[in-house]
């Protein structure tokens, strides 16, 4: 099984426990969690900048 189809398979199981919205919303959590990791370990600050300010507007769109 290939990297891709692994992920696929991990996002359909959280869509299936959690909801389409949460799901999804978890899956893109743990793509940005692995990427945010490599990130960190090249010194790349401005990812997880860009991470961060994307997860404070969704926050600030559901809360209010």
């Amino acid at each position: 099984m290939n990297r891709a189809e692994h992920e696929r398979r991990i996002k359909q199981d959280l869509i299936e426990r959690h909801g389409k919205d949460l799901g999804t919303f978890y899956a893109w959590l743990r793509v940005v969690n692995i990427r945010g990791t490599q990130a960190y370990r090249e010194g790349d600050t401005a990812y997880i900048r860009e991470v961060a300010l994307a997860l404070d507007n969704v926050h600030s769109r559901r809360v209010g």
